[in-house]
Parts: C-alpha cells; structure tokens; sequence
C-alpha cells in the first residue's frame, strides 16, 4: 500500500486490518450503501475479512480527519491481459460529502495509478443519478463508456448505472 498526499486537515493514508471497525461504520451508512452495491446489515466481522483478502493488487486508502476515517478508496488491479487496468471505488462519510474528501481520494489514486503502479485504465460505474459524483469524476478525466441498465437493485428498484473510465495514453 502506498502513502499518499497529507494536508493540515485531511491524511491520505494506507488502509490497515485494525481499521476495520471504522471502515465497516462508515460502510453502513445509508448513503454510502445507496451508493454503492454494499448490502444492508454486514458484519463489522464481514469487513475485517475483505480487508484481509485484500491483496499487493489491491491499493486501499483512507481519509482521516482529526483522528476519524472520513473516507474510504480502492483500486483493485485486474489480472492478466487486462493487468493494465483497475476497478476504482470511493465511499465519503455522509456528513461530510461536498468537503473535497472525495476529490482529494480521486486525485491520491489517480497520482497511484499513473506514477507507481502503471495502471493505465481506471474504471468504475456510478448510479446515473449520482450527479456529483459523475462531475467529479468528469474534472478528472473520466469519460462515459456506455450505460448498464436495471444493473442493480436499489431501494426495491433496478437502477441504471454509468460505466465510466479515464484512459491514460
């Protein structure tokens, strides 16, 4: 795992197995789970075990704020012929979305993936109607790819998703 960008008021840091617990608080939160394909009711027991199999192909990190994870990112590295590509996922703390918490994880993996890890293609859906985050990751050279529809259940609905991806040359 690597170290990233640190400032003042928010640390980037590498995500570690005696985070668990704050991980998996910050996991439950009902929009992080409204936003992502998270299901309702996991254990804190379910996260300590996903975050040991996570593996050297896997870069997870956290934003912490005055002690307090505030956010959570990962990229995890496909294999084999697609080894030069990634899967990005970014949950904020939904009492602090709009604090550039999530911009600042975005730009810590971006700089990751482009300068350490040589992952050329990050990818990743977004639920079509996540306007800030399709405009975040739009300012950091994220393009659309096409739209998967009725891709997941969401509040006793299929919802659509956005497959987005930002290729470097």
């Amino acid at each position: 795992m690597i170290e990233a960008h640190t400032s003042p008021i928010l640390k980037i840091r590498a995500a570690r197995i005696v985070d668990w617990e704050a991980i998996a608080a910050l996991m439950s939160q009902p929009g992080i789970r409204s936003g992502t394909l998270r299901l309702p009711y996991s254990t804190p027991e379910q996260t300590r075990k996903w975050m040991e199999g996570l593996s050297e192909d896997d870069t997870a990190v956290v934003a912490e704020r005055d002690g307090r994870i505030v956010g959570m990112a990962g990229l995890h590295r496909n294999k084999g012929r697609r080894r030069h590509s990634a899967v990005l996922g970014i949950s904020v703390d939904d009492n602090h979305r709009g604090e550039g918490i999530g911009k600042t994880l975005l730009t810590s993996l971006i700089d990751a993936a482009d300068n350490w890890l040589g992952i050329s293609r990050i990818e990743l859906t977004v639920f079509t109607d996540n306007e800030a985050a399709i405009a975040l990751y739009r300012k950091t050279g994220f393009e659309p790819e096409g739209t998967h529809r009725a891709y997941a259940l969401r509040n006793g609905v299929l919802a659509d998703v956005l497959a987005m991806a930002r290729v470097r040359a």
